[in-house]
C-alpha cells in the first residue's frame, strides 16, 4: 500500500500529542525508515528536511497549533 504525505504529517501531530514535541531529527529518522525515502531530502544548507508535501499537509492539519522552533529544530505546540 503506498503511503501517502497525509499519512505522515498525521503521524508527526499523533507524535506531537503526548509529549508537546517533535524533533526534526528524530522525525526524519522515522520517516525515512517508517515511510520511506521519499519524504525526505536534503536542502540548499545540507540539511536533511521534511518534504514540501508533508510540512504542506502537516501545516493544513495543526491549523497554526504547532509551531517550529527554528533554534531548537524542533516542532510543539503554541
Amino acid at each position: 500500500m503506498e503511503v501517502t504525505a497525509q499519512e505522515v504529517a498525521e503521524w508527526m501531530v499523533q507524535e506531537i500529542r503526548p509529549t508537546g514535541t517533535l524533533y526534526q531529527t528524530d522525525a526524519i529518522e522515522y520517516v525515512k525508515t517508517q515511510f520511506g525515502e521519499q519524504f525526505v531530502f536534503v536542502n540548499e544548507n545540507g540539511n536533511t528536511s521534511l518534504s514540501k508535501e508533508v510540512k504542506k499537509a502537516f501545516r493544513k492539519l495543526h491549523g497554526g497549533k504547532i509551531a517550529w522552533d527554528r533554534d531548537g529544530f524542533f516542532w510543539a505546540w503554541t
